[in-house]
């Protein structure tokens, strides 16, 4: 039976930044520190992580949504892509990621669950802190 969790972590940076960030290839590439090619487009392909990750985007909600099937190159050959459901939430002055992740080959549910945190939401963290990149109007960044 396949694995399935949810993880979340806040991200001080609006929707829209976060979202933008998420699905622009140069932009995933600065922020996980590893070579991404993406693109906010329904049936697109994606890689992240020098080619670990690859999968299709099936569906868009600009600033709210953004779901893909998503495998790595751990899966077992015969599996079938995995499932991302990542809602994107306003909470005070940044965003509030959710993040589905279904039908992940037995047994790797917990590894890629602690390497959401470790992989990308840290590394998300530091982005968007040093880059001063919130995706607020600049007087709202000012008040900081």
């Amino acid at each position: 039976m396949a694995d399935e969790f949810t993880v979340s972590a806040f991200i001080p940076a609006l929707p829209m930044a976060v979202y933008m960030a998420w699905l622009d290839g140069n932009s995933h590439s600065e922020m996980t520190g590893a070579a991404a090619h993406s693109e906010p487009v329904v049936g697109s392909r994606f890689d992240a992580w020098d080619g670990y990750i690859r999968g299709e985007t099936v569906h868009l909600e600009p600033g709210r949504r953004i779901v893909q099937n998503w495998r790595t190159a751990e899966f077992p050959e015969d599996a079938p892509d995995s499932r991302i459901d990542i809602t994107l939430e306003p909470e005070g002055n940044g965003t509030r990621v959710l993040l589905l992740h279904g039908n992940v080959p037995a047994g790797q549910g917990k590894m890629y669950e602690q390497g959401w945190h470790d992989h990308y939401f840290r590394p998300m963290q530091e982005y968007f802190i040093h880059a001063g990149i919130t995706g607020a109007p600049a007087d709202a960044a000012q008040e900081r």
